[in-house]
């Protein structure tokens, strides 16, 4: 990360699909959107590129797409 400030998004259940954790961070307008920059490589999931949409994240996950970087937090 370059230091850049983290995002709190808090989630209400356990965990929640990368794809919807996108679109609930506003990193992302569609779930085609969310199919498509995570295919392309575009989305790392504590400091590691992730390629399936449908990863679990968990709160004090980090996830960073285009330089903005979102922690998992629970509601």
């Amino acid at each position: 990360m370059d230091g850049s400030e983290i995002d709190e998004v808090p989630i209400r259940d356990e965990s929640i699909r990368l794809g919807q954790f996108l679109k609930l961070a506003n990193l992302i307008e569609s779930g085609a959107e969310a199919k498509e920059v995570i295919a392309d490589g575009e989305v790392s999931v504590n400091g590691e590129v992730e390629t399936r949409r449908g990863r679990q994240l968990a709160p004090d996950d980090v996830v960073e797409l285009g330089g903005q970087v979102c922690r998992v937090t629970r509601a």
